[in-house]
């Protein structure tokens, strides 16, 4: 039995391959330029993740740009945070960044699941990384997602089968079905009763 997700069109599997490759290659490229072989920063491993989703999955709510975006710089700040603060023992500050991480995306509606693993890296990685501090979440976090998304922007939207960001998500549907009703119940109490 074949997963239905993968009963696509060829074309579709084409352009997602093009886009991945186009976008983790910037990312390697500006790596290989910048740092030594040996000080692999830059690419982190969570960006294939998110390939997986903007590239791979891009009607998924989980591959927006504000989750893609929102959900790596909100996890890369839960790992430094909990980097900074706690002391160096694995078995601690592995599984409060990750959870610290979950709740934080789920807080600010930027669930995305790489975000797990970037919060991860942030205090499992060596004395590279930690030793970053915050500047981890701007370089490599942020500036690799912007590199993601504007790649995904453009691959996702080259045919006319293919939209990125999806306009009429069901996420976007639900939290404007949201407001609405909040929208409502506060016009009802505020309005004078006869």
């Amino acid at each position: 039995m074949i997963y239905r997700e993968t009963l696509v069109d060829p074309w579709e599997h084409f352009w997602s391959f093009v886009g991945a490759f186009v976008g983790i290659f910037i990312i390697a490229l500006i790596q290989s330029l910048q740092l030594p072989a040996l000080e692999n920063i830059f690419l982190i491993g969570s960006f294939g993740a998110s390939s997986v989703l903007v590239y791979g999955a891009i009607q998924s709510p989980l591959a927006q740009p504000r989750n893609l975006i929102g959900g790596h710089v909100v996890s890369a700040l839960a790992g430094v945070t909990v980097a900074q603060i706690l002391p160096d023992i694995i078995w601690l500050t592995a599984p409060f960044a990750v959870a610290l991480s979950i709740v934080c995306m789920q807080h600010t509606r930027t669930l995305h699941p790489p975000g797990g693993a970037t919060a991860l890296i942030a205090v499992s990685s060596g004395t590279k990384i930690s030793s970053m501090g915050y500047w981890y979440v701007l370089s490599p976090v942020l500036s690799g997602c912007l590199i993601l998304f504007v790649v995904a922007l453009l691959f996702n939207n080259i045919t006319k089968n293919r939209h990125y960001p999806v306009k009429m998500s069901r996420l976007r549907r639900s939290r404007r079905e949201h407001l609405k009703k909040r929208f409502e119940r506060i016009k009802q109490t505020a309005s004078p009763s006869s």
